[in-house]
């Protein structure tokens, strides 16, 4: 297991950046970049706790935080955090490894990892971020993940039994986030977790 997550060793420098100003030019492009946030409010109560775990540049915290939820967005990245507060305040912010995360907080209702955070980790670290999210979710809780197909580095299958070792519940899973079904052939899932 490697303790350097791939969104720094298999990307080029300035990539954070980019990333950063690629979202900015899609929201000034008025392109619908809350989608995921629509799919989560739909399972909540109004006023819920959600951890955005691998929030990047907040727009999932923020869109999450004006439909009224309590929201704390963490990423690994301190480019991306930054940008997160000064582009969707509201929610707080952590810099953090998902893998060692441990937030001093009640426990979530719900906590969402959208953006192909899961293909981004460290290598060999996805079990222990799963075990580190289930343990900041309130027994009944929620966990949606959306992420690529990507064989060669995290495929569906070891996100599954990893799930199971975990102790968690795979109760859906989408191609999509407007939920279109999900098939063998589908090259995304948003996969929806039960703390049981």
């Amino acid at each position: 297991m490697s303790d350097r997550p791939r969104w720094f060793t298999d990307t080029k420098d300035g990539h954070s950046q980019w990333y950063v100003e690629r979202f900015r030019t899609l929201a000034a492009e008025g392109v619908d970049l809350e989608g995921e946030a629509r799919l989560v409010d739909a399972m909540l109560q109004p006023g819920s706790r959600v951890l955005d775990a691998g929030c990047g540049t907040g727009r999932l915290a923020g869109a999450l935080q004006r439909r009224g939820h309590q929201v704390v967005g963490v990423d690994v990245d301190p480019v991306l955090i930054e940008a997160a507060e000064a582009d969707h305040p509201g929610p707080s912010y952590h810099v953090s490894d998902l893998a060692s995360l441990s937030l001093d907080a009640e426990p979530f209702d719900l906590v969402v990892s959208a953006g192909n955070v899961m293909v981004f980790l460290a290598p060999g670290s996805e079990r222990a971020v799963l075990e580190r999210l289930r343990n900041h979710v309130r027994p009944g809780g929620r966990l949606v993940f959306g992420f690529r197909r990507d064989p060669e580095i995290y495929p569906y299958a070891r996100f599954d039994e990893d799930v199971e070792a975990t102790g968690l519940v795979l109760e859906q899973r989408f191609a999509t986030w407007h939920l279109d079904p999900f098939t063998d052939a589908s090259d995304f899932a948003v996969s929806v977790l039960r703390v049981s």
